[in-house]
């Protein structure tokens, strides 16, 4: 039987949990089991944790994001919080299981899982065929898509990660980034200033040197 939208989210509600976590810390979540989060205010980061405390950042988070944290196995994973966040956190089969009675609202979780695949995909060939600087103008292409608010022409951005955040999420070194940015601000692409702002002056040059695939037509 399928429930209205008012009873699915009173269950959702009631096997949910709130977590409020500060910038810099770790929110807690049960690793023992699979979980889904809703990032409902704030920004976070995925980190992955492999033998010997090495630390691999899988994907960074914002508001209205909905993240699958597997349990704890070869790798264990923590959300680490980039700004003041709140978090929602479900138990993936329970959650899964409430929202089969709502077939509307399990297609619209069912679109965010898959944009979330393509970008880890994209990720993927990112680290393994891209070049530092295609890498870095993909980075910028994707936070426009997900941050960005336009300003005239450009875009801007204030970037709630590290430059260092950055540089381990592309598998790059802090100052490979840096001489980076240096050439796209030479190239007029980019401009900066402070520790996070950024403004994309030419959106479509960058993305063209973001080297994305097309769609064979």
């Amino acid at each position: 039987p399928t429930g209205t939208p008012e009873e699915i989210m009173a269950e959702l509600m009631a096997i949910g949990h709130l977590v409020s976590t500060k910038r810099g810390a770790r929110a807690y979540i049960d690793p023992a089991v699979d979980q889904m989060v809703y990032v409902s205010r704030g920004a976070t980061k995925l980190v992955a944790i492999a033998s010997e405390g090495r630390e691999q950042i899988v994907a960074f988070h914002f508001a209205g994001d909905l993240i699958s944290v597997p349990a704890s196995a070869q790798h264990s994973y923590s959300l680490r919080a980039l700004v003041d966040s709140q978090l929602l956190t479900f138990p993936t089969r329970e959650f899964v299981s409430c929202l089969e009675r709502a077939p509307a609202v399990m297609r619209q979780v069912l679109d965010r899982v898959m944009i979330a695949l393509h970008r880890s995909r994209d990720k993927a060939v990112g680290l393994g065929r891209k070049t530092a600087e295609e890498r870095l103008a993909s980075f910028f292409v994707g936070m426009a898509e997900r941050i960005g608010r336009m300003d005239g022409k450009a875009c801007a951005l204030d970037l709630p990660m590290s430059r260092k955040d950055i540089a381990d999420a592309l598998g790059l070194t802090i100052e490979t980034v840096s001489r980076q940015l240096g050439r796209l601000r030479e190239l007029g692409l980019i401009e900066t200033s402070g520790r996070s702002g950024v403004r994309l002056l030419q959106p479509h040059a960058l993305e063209a040197r973001a080297a994305h695939f097309r769609l064979a037509g």
